[in-house]
């Protein structure tokens, strides 16, 4: 393995991301094995401790295992690797086509939101309710400022998300919610128009308050599905060519 020397600064860091995005990229295939540690280092320009750095953090990622004979070993990444290398990827701004794992990010925050609101009409507490619903009247006085309203946003869904009961869909939310990994390449009109539609809002929490499970389904479904992008082939020209910005 070869390849230009890393500049000296976060040399690990570089080497991680370059590994990584070989792997991901099918450059290094599952069962192929790293090159020697030694041998690494040489090839980069680098101390074996940074190489060792890179290494652990590919583990860590769960891209590459050391097998038994001491060999690191690459993984079949979509078998093996969590969504913590999603939100690297898109905290990086490297690796293989990101606007698509913005729109896959966003097909999963859609898909959760709109259970986490059934369970939560279904079997959340009077106080989840109430809470759900007061805070839809905090968001609708929050104005027409989007960075309010996006706070206020995240507010309400994790009542509903907390409401739902459902650790696993809190702790995606807390994911999605920490990083840019939502809403890296969402482009501004698609998040304005979720953002907006306050009634929408409203009309939810009442479904959430009054135990209609789903109708506060097909409602959230309908409201979150505007902030996902297209799909590049079928996006307009003019929504490809709109610059994309960072939303909570």
């Amino acid at each position: 393995m070869t390849g230009p020397p890393l500049r000296r600064e976060t040399v690990s860091d570089q080497l991680y991301a370059r590994l990584r995005d070989r792997i991901l990229g099918g450059a290094l295939p599952a069962g192929s094995a790293l090159t020697a540690e030694r041998e690494m280092a040489a090839a980069y320009g680098v101390n074996r401790h940074a190489v060792r750095e890179a290494v652990k953090r590919l583990q860590q990622a769960r891209l590459v295992e050391v097998s038994h004979g001491g060999r690191t070993l690459v993984l079949d990444w979509r078998h093996t690797a969590g969504l913590d290398l999603a939100v690297g990827l898109a905290e990086s701004g490297q690796g293989p086509d990101l606007p698509q794992l913005a729109r896959d990010a966003m097909e999963m925050r859609a898909c959760i939101g709109a259970d986490a609101a059934r369970l939560c009409a279904a079997r959340g507490s009077d106080a989840a309710a109430r809470a759900v619903r007061g805070a839809a009247e905090r968001y609708a006085a929050a104005g027409p400022d989007l960075a309010a309203l996006g706070a206020a946003d995240v507010a309400w869904w994790r009542l509903i998300v907390e409401g739902s009961g459902n650790l696993a869909y809190l702790l995606a939310f807390n994911t999605l919610v920490s990083g840019t990994l939502a809403t890296a390449e969402v482009p501004m009109g698609l998040r304005t128009a979720e953002l907006l539609d306050v009634p929408a809002h409203l009309r939810l929490a009442a479904h959430i308050a009054d135990r209609e499970p789903e109708a506060a389904e097909r409602l959230a479904r309908e409201l979150l599905s505007r902030s996902i992008p297209p799909s590049a082939e079928n996006a307009p020209a003019a929504e490809r060519a709109e610059r994309p910005v960072n939303r909570p």
